[in-house]
This record gives structure tokens, C-alpha cells and sequence, in this order.
């Protein structure tokens, strides 16, 4: 797969993108874990793609929350930099589903099982002690901080939390549904046309939903707010809702925060 985030000036983040990219066990543990999540349990993908989209989502909002004048907890906790901070989410994001190629239930704690070795190999060109193992802590608090109902820590965590969240439009909800069925959760899979990550009018970060049916909040409401909810970035993001054009249903809500 061609893994790709925009690097921009960070040269440890763009030495980290040719590792992943050259290695050949990550790439095949997303496979793996596609099988077991839409071949095997029935569910969205949760592979390559969602992958690349959780990445770069990731990385887009620890950017506008550095701009926004959030420090990233690897710089105010260890004196590290934005650029270390990149790193981490980064790499969490290419790690935090591999646990399902063993199975999808628990997946985050088997995520960790296979990130703590593929962490410190990656890093291994970039990094050296102690500044090794703090990176790849964090990437793998990261990484079990994914879970819905599990308190972020660090910033970093929080960023990918969210992140993972937005990988739902047409269709590709985080919310496990049976295919074929038509219920809350096939109909509001559906109801999401769009979602932009932008810089926010109030908040450093906003995240723009377009629905294409009401039904589309139910993803928000039992998805996105559970897990804003339950980061470190609750009180640094809104979420705005709206209608598509061309719709009859008037727009749902302008704001909602926590």
C-alpha cells in the first residue's frame, strides 16, 4: 500500500513512512486484519484504508491543535518536540487496529502485543535511548487509548481517538452492523456524506459532519461524542451537523460541545 501523510519539514515522520512503507509484516497484518474484520466478523473495513484515513485525520488534528497552542504531552511531559509528537500519532494510527488479525474482540490489547516489537523496529533508524522508548510508550498508550470506554492520557492519544471516529462516511461506520439488515445502524451507516477536519471558529479543532438523512446523527451521538467524550481533546474540538444541499430536512444542529 502506499501509506502517504503529508511529512512537510518533520524528517522523522518522513523516515517513519519509508519504514512502514518498505516493511512488509505491517502491510500484511493490515490484510490479516481485514479478513477477520469484513470476511470473517462481518463488519466495515478496518484495513488499509482505514488505516491511511485514521492516519492522516490524526495527524490533521494534533496540527491544529499545535497551532491552536496545545502543547503535545511528549513535549510538556519529556521535552520532546511537535515533530516527536507527529511520530507517535502516526504510528499509532498504523498499529492501532493490527490486533484483529488475531481477533476482533479485545483487538486493542492484542494491538499491543504486536506493537511493542514493530514499534521499536521501525524506530530503530530514528531513535536511541532513552528518547526509543518514550516514543514507542506513547504510541502504544495511544494504541489502547483507542478503545471507546478507555481515558486518554496524553494529547497524542486523545488525537487518535477522534481520528479513528471520522473513517465513517457512505457507509464506513466504526459501529459494527450486520450487512443485509435494515435497522438503526444499516440506515445511519448511510447518513454520512462528508466529514471535513478544519480549523475551528471557537476551538482549535472542528470536525464538519454533512449527513445525507437525520439518521446519520446516531453515528455522532453513540460514536464520535462517546469518544470526544472520553479523550483529552473533549474541550479543544466542535463538531458541526448538517444537511446536504438538496435535502428537505432542515439542518440538525449548528454546534455541540463538551
Amino acid at each position: 500500500m502506499s501509506f502517504k501523510v503529508p511529512v512537510h519539514e518533520n524528517a522523522k515522520l518522513k523516515t517513519l513512512i519509508e519504514n512502514i512503507q518498505a516493511d512488509p509484516e505491517i502491510n500484511q497484518l493490515w490484510k490479516s486484519a481485514n479478513i477477520n474484520a469484513v470476511d470473517r466478523a462481518g463488519i466495515s473495513d478496518h484495513g488499509e484504508v482505514h488505516i491511511r484515513i485514521v492516519a492522516n485525520a490524526a495527524l490533521k488534528i494534533l496540527r491544529l491543535l499545535i497551532a491552536g497552542g496545545v502543547a503535545p504531552s511528549i513535549v510538556e511531559n519529556h521535552k520532546m518536540t511537535n515533530d516527536d509528537a507527529e511520530v507517535v500519532v502516526v504510528l499509532a494510527a498504523a498499529l492501532h487496529d493490527v490486533g484483529i488479525s488475531v481477533h476482533r474482540d479485545d483487538h486493542e490489547k492484542y494491538s499491543l502485543w504486536i506493537a511493542y516489537p514493530k514499534c521499536r523496529q521501525l524506530l530503530a533508524n530514528i531513535y536511541q535511548e532513552p528518547e526509543l522508548t518514550i516514543v514507542t510508550q506513547d504510541v502504544l498508550h495511544a494504541i489502547i487509548a483507542h478503545d471507546a470506554d478507555q481515558r486518554c492520557l496524553t494529547i497524542e492519544a486523545g488525537a487518535l481517538k477522534v481520528a479513528d471516529t471520522t473513517d465513517m462516511t457512505q457507509g464506513r461506520s466504526r459501529i459494527p452492523f450486520q450487512a443485509g439488515q435494515i435497522n438503526i445502524h444499516s440506515i445511519s451507516a448511510l447518513g454520512v456524506k462528508d466529514v471535513k477536519i478544519e480549523k475551528g471558529e471557537h476551538r482549535p479543532v472542528r470536525i464538519a459532519v454533512t449527513l445525507s438523512n437525520s439518521a446519520g446523527i446516531f453515528q455522532l451521538d453513540n460514536l464520535l461524542k462517546h469518544k470526544l467524550k472520553n479523550s483529552t481533546i473533549a474541550q479543544l474540538v466542535e463538531v458541526v451537523a448538517e444537511m446536504e444541499e438538496g435535502t428537505t430536512e432542515k439542518r440538525l444542529f449548528e454546534v455541540y460541545t463538551l
